[in-house]
């Protein structure tokens, strides 16, 4: 989901990442409040105490909304789920969970958990924390803010738009309501874009108003309506491939090499004679691994000639794996969280070809085209 996000830890199992994009929301926090919010409160702090107060309440308020999407990820899994990790990114924080919940009380609960916390979170600085840093007043500059901005996030993360957790709300009541699953994430899917699109009204009219700020109220909306568009497809797909077995998309017409010869052969001999990208290594009728685009990229050219693909290819035991009678929502699902375009498929130890995303879609848009 997040390409280019680096690890920081992990907190109760849970590895946290941060996305580049992140850094971008953090420095306009950081001067928000540095150059706006404080100096318009307090102008009689000297410089480097508004900077250390804008400084610290940023990271506290970073440090919310983790703990925000780690209420999230505790209640998944309390209830049974796996979270692959939470990644801080530009519009906030995002729990990746291996799977969907499987029953409507869990998404509920799931769902309404994150805002509670930070109303609890809220609550804490305005109730407790500010009354008793009265007599420091940057830190209780500092609560202030905190106390409400983890209000607001609540608030705004109630709206009933999904994949807002409002919107996750509603998936659930719908969902409880009909029975079905597929059809109540439609549903939400629908009301979060019309939700998305309002927010890009508002953000026109302010712009046109003269506030710029509407600019960043739009910049919400649209990501709103990309996020509740692909949330939608994702699960239309699975629907889709539900019963469907990997045997019945399997590639087998793999052209496999030799891990003895060098990448320059490798490349001249099959990589462009071939549109392929990715070749099976199999030797003495066992396969090996897999050479790949990426996999050669990892080698200067000027040593291609003395390096043999059994050097470079991806071996056998690194490699995400199929077999034949694998359900294809299960396999789906697999690609896209573990974020790989392609699967070697195994029938017991023998390679029995590949299934690439590309085919996957290639069979869903000639459903569609077919109307079944």
């Amino acid at each position: 989901m997040f390409k280019n996000s680096f690890s920081i830890g992990s907190i109760g199992g849970i590895v946290i990442r941060i996305d580049y994009s992140w850094f971008i929301i953090f420095v306009l926090f950081f001067f928000l409040l540095a150059t706006s919010v404080f100096p318009a409160n307090h102008p009689d702090w000297p410089g480097y105490l508004t900077y250390a107060t804008a400084l610290l309440t940023t990271i506290l308020f970073f440090a919310s909304v983790l703990a925000h999407e780690l209420a999230h990820s505790f209640m998944a899994k309390a209830s049974g789920g796996e979270v692959k990790d939470i990644t801080l990114f530009l519009f906030g924080g995002a729990a990746q969970l291996t799977e969907e919940p499987n029953k409507p009380g869990k998404e509920f609960w799931m769902a309404l958990v994150g805002p509670l916390t930070s109303v609890g979170i809220g609550l804490a600085f305005l109730l407790l924390l500010r009354p008793a840093f009265r007599d420091l007043e940057p830190l209780a500059a500092l609560a202030l803010w905190l106390g409400r901005v983890n209000i607001v996030l609540a608030v705004f993360n109630l709206i009933p738009g999904f994949p807002l957790d409002g919107g996750r709300v509603l998936r659930a009541a719908v969902w409880k309501f009909t029975g079905d699953f597929v059809r109540s994430t439609r549903i939400a899917s629908n009301v979060g874009k019309a939700v998305a699109y309002g927010f890009i009204f508002l953000g026109i009219m302010q712009v046109l108003g003269g506030n710029l700020g509407g600019v960043w109220i739009a910049f919400i909306g649209w990501f709103l309506n990309n996020a509740a568009a692909v949330s939608y497809r994702q699960v239309a797909i699975e629907d889709a491939l539900k019963g469907q077995r990997v045997g019945s998309l399997v590639e087998t017409d793999c052209p496999a090499i030799s891990g003895e010869i060098s990448l320059d052969e490798f490349v001249h001999d099959h990589l462009l004679q071939s549109a392929r990208r990715c070749f099976p290594v199999i030797d003495g009728g066992e396969m090996r691994g897999l050479m790949t685009i990426h996999a050669l990229k990892q080698h200067p050219k000027e040593e291609w000639g003395s390096i043999r693909v059994g050097e470079a290819m991806i071996p056998r035991e690194k490699l995400f794996t199929a077999s034949p009678d694998d359900d294809l929502a299960e396999v789906f699902k697999r690609l896209s969280r573990e974020n790989v375009n392609q699967l070697v498929i195994l029938d017991g130890d023998r390679f029995a070809g590949m299934l690439s995303r590309e085919r996957l879609f290639s069979f869903l848009r000639t459903r569609s085209e077919l109307g079944i």
